[in-house]
């Protein structure tokens, strides 16, 4: 008989405490990722320009040059971003300014097949002659952002940001937003030698 009390008071206790309010399903989570304010360098390369880098931009070490050509390919690399902005800078000749000029705008839009949008937006420092075009690409493209810059007599520039992970649009929005004003940056703070 005490057994059967026992076992209907600890019964009687269990649905006392279980009862409660109803259980209400978490929100979905979202990844956030914050990134240290952008602290920039000069940066005087023994190239034909300089330009100011960001800090978070390990230092640089890929300079690859051509000088039979007068070509240049400098990486800025992002370990922590997983993402590399290459540079190459070539010495505009008599003939090679509008085919370098075409090469860059086609190489940008190779990315329509996986793009859902791309931007051009146009770049202009007359004090400094620099002039060129920003592009953005929305999407799962490869590359989300690229441009180049001249100075229509001597000098061109051309830059294109890819990461080392595989091309999602959502995941890599912060890195690529964060990245695209590194690039405008480098834009603005080009100066020809």
């Amino acid at each position: 008989m005490i057994k059967i009390k026992l076992y209907s008071l600890t019964l009687l206790l269990a649905l006392f405490f279980s009862c409660g309010e109803d259980p209400i399903p978490k929100p979905k989570g979202f990844l956030r990722l914050d990134y240290p304010p952008a602290e920039y360098e000069d940066t005087d390369l023994n190239l034909p320009f300089t330009f100011e880098k960001n800090l978070l931009a390990e230092r640089i070490k890929n300079i690859k040059v051509d000088s039979k050509n007068e070509t240049f390919g400098i990486d800025l690399n992002y370990p922590t971003l997983k993402g590399t902005i290459y540079l190459t800078y070539i010495k505009v000749t008599e003939d090679n300014l509008i085919p370098l000029i075409r090469d860059s705008q086609n190489l940008t839009q190779e990315h329509t097949q996986k793009a859902d949008v791309i931007e051009s937006n146009l770049y202009s420092n007359k004090e400094h002659k620099v002039y060129g075009m920003f592009y953005e690409v929305g999407g799962n493209a490869a590359s989300q952002s690229q441009f180049y810059v001249t100075d229509s007599v001597n000098h061109f520039l051309n830059g294109s940001l890819y990461f080392y992970a595989k091309p999602n649009f959502d995941s890599i929005l912060p890195a690529a937003d964060y990245l695209k004003k590194d690039i405008k940056h480098i834009m603005e703070t080009l100066r020809w030698k």
